[in-house]
């Protein structure tokens, strides 16, 4: 009897035709930008464990959130501790952050992580119980430039994916004192209205009435349509701290539109707060978002210093991809497939897959006594770019047959050139991209003295590392003239 896989959850197989979104090789690419991005952007990766002391979200998230008060995965361990699967990623950052005392290293850290989190709540399409999330976390900076910088490396990434029709939406929450004069106000406007409201937005009216604000049922919308504007809330530091956001915002060509009624779901943000929507998505069409929550570092027993961050679903990003068309590397395939013949040539094939692999070329061989037509449908099948057949007569020859699957084109090359000619051919694009950049004239002098310079610096390594070596050779052989 076969055990399912549990509900609410999904496995990333290699090459998934039914549901392409669950396919490794989209997801290895994701990831690949991904970090590519963060690493562009100064910011360096911290993992922290998949479980934390239940208290840690309690006290961070906040125990009247949904994720608190619904969603967690919670249980006690051996030892009788309350321990929770983490929902979210900023609280166990900034544990860590605090625990380790990173702020003796430097006043400003830019940290990100790639990570599966954990959320009971009910499955449909974008939403699942184990979901992966890319974040960032921008640690000791206030300035306004520091939320635009966190907006634009995730509309970057994005951007880099291929992503289109991209909506960001943007707010802010004030400082506390800002949002207790707007939490006042929103109550005095829907206590008249409580018995409309939705069972949900009810039981956060006393304890949590910004996160009405959040409500997705038709009813809240509708009267919370005319409700007072947390805009008009906010004092002259937060309004000051806005309008110098979105300022850098117009400064950098980012499009964004107002949006008085985004909270986000969390209940330690303040300030900025954002939020970017792919229509394509449906209904839950957020793709991702954040914002500052100056404060909460204290509140977790740290310094009071001010964060802002992000997090965005990798399998949001991915199911956006597909459903805009976007273009994706095809799945990893060999680079060469090598079918060997008899005994001698399997022996050496088996060392060439070696020495292939070694230099940094993707190779494989059939270890199996396949006739050589089922060989090469398995070639085809894996989708290698070269296929080289190695028996008695390629041995004694010296020479192959190196067939390029994409065209037929069969050229003939020495085997024990092979190696270097992958490589030649793995690299050529490098080649012409770099021959195209060195043809191209310099626009002005610093260029050109920047190149002299760098050219300059790297033939006198050459000659220093060549005397050190023709050194290094005489002494030797004074050695050996001497002890003859």
């Amino acid at each position: 009897m076969t055990v399912p896989i549990a509900p609410g959850v999904f496995d990333i197989i290699p090459q998934d035709d039914q549901e392409l979104w669950r396919s490794s090789y989209l997801w290895n690419y994701v990831e690949e930008v991904i970090r590519k991005t963060a690493r562009d952007y100064g910011y360096l990766e911290i993992r922290t464990p998949m479980f934390e002391r239940t208290e840690l979200f309690k006290r961070g998230v906040g125990e009247t959130s949904d994720i608190v008060s619904k969603e967690m995965y919670t249980f006690k361990d051996k030892g009788d501790r309350s321990i929770s699967l983490r929902p979210e990623g900023t609280a166990p950052v900034i544990r860590a952050f605090v625990e380790h005392q990173l702020q003796q290293q430097s006043s400003v850290h830019k940290l990100f992580y790639i990570a599966p989190m954990f959320r009971y709540e009910r499955t449909q399409a974008g939403r699942y119980r184990q979901h992966h999330q890319f974040g960032v976390e921008a640690i000791g900076n206030k300035s306004p430039e520091q939320d635009v910088e966190v907006i634009d490396l995730l509309l970057t990434l994005y951007q880099r994916l291929g992503l289109k029709n991209l909506q960001l939406c943007l707010n802010s929450l004030g400082d506390a004192q800002s949002r207790m004069a707007f939490r006042t106000a929103l109550q005095d406007y829907l206590r008249p209205h409580l018995a409309q409201l939705s069972a949900d937005s009810q039981n956060r009216f006393e304890n949590n009435p910004l996160r009405i604000l959040d409500s997705k049922d038709p009813a809240d919308r509708k009267l919370l349509s005319h409700a007072p504007s947390i805009l008009d809330f906010l004092n002259s530091e937060s309004k000051d701290h806005f309008e110098l956001v979105q300022k850098r915002l117009d400064q950098l060509k980012i499009p964004y539109t107002v949006s008085p009624q985004l909270v986000r779901g969390l209940d330690y943000y303040n300030h900025t707060v954002f939020e970017i929507i792919a229509g394509e998505l449906g209904a839950q069409n957020s793709i991702g978002g954040g914002g500052r929550y100056d404060g909460l570092m204290k509140q977790l027993g740290g310094q009071d210093l001010p964060t802002i961050g992000f997090g965005t679903g990798i399998e949001r990003i991915i199911q956006t991809i597909l459903k805009q068309n976007v273009a994706t590397p095809n799945p990893q395939a060999p680079y060469i497939f090598l079918i060997a013949l008899g005994g001698n040539g399997k022996q050496y094939a088996f060392d060439l897959l070696h020495e292939l692999r070694r230099k940094g070329i993707s190779a494989t061989m059939d270890f199996g006594e396949k006739k050589l037509n089922k060989s090469m449908q398995q070639a085809h099948n894996c989708g290698a770019k070269f296929v080289a057949v190695i028996g008695e007569d390629e041995l004694n020859k010296g020479k192959i047959s190196l067939k390029e699957m994409s065209t037929g084109e069969v050229t003939e090359v020495p085997l024990d050139s092979l190696e270097r000619i992958l490589n030649i051919e793995m690299h050529k694009k490098d080649f012409l991209r770099l021959w195209k950049e060195m043809s191209t004239p310099f626009a002005n002098q610093a260029e050109a003295d920047f190149f002299i310079r760098g050219l300059s610096h790297t033939v006198s390594q050459t000659l220093h590392a060549a005397e050190s070596l023709s050194s290094a050779a005489e002494q030797i052989r004074k050695t050996f003239v001497e002890s003859d």
